[in-house]
């Protein structure tokens, strides 16, 4: 069954450099859709790339 699922938003302002900005508009306009949620989805995956590269990381001391 189809639910529709509300996640919870905030605004916050954050400066970002101009060259960076457009292109991260040019690739919301390319892949249909908004600036925000492309922002948001490089943020989740740059976290995600963080956590697995410290996970590593770990894994590879524990094993010294």
């Amino acid at each position: 069954m189809f639910t529709v699922k509300k996640i919870e938003m905030v605004n916050k302002t954050f400066r970002l450099p101009t060259d960076l900005v457009k292109r991260l508009a040019t690739v919301a306009q390319e892949q249909g859709v908004s600036m925000n949620n492309l922002v948001a989805q490089c943020c989740e995956y740059a976290l995600d790339q963080l956590k697995v590269s410290n996970e590593r990381k770990e894994q590879i001391n524990d094993s010294q």
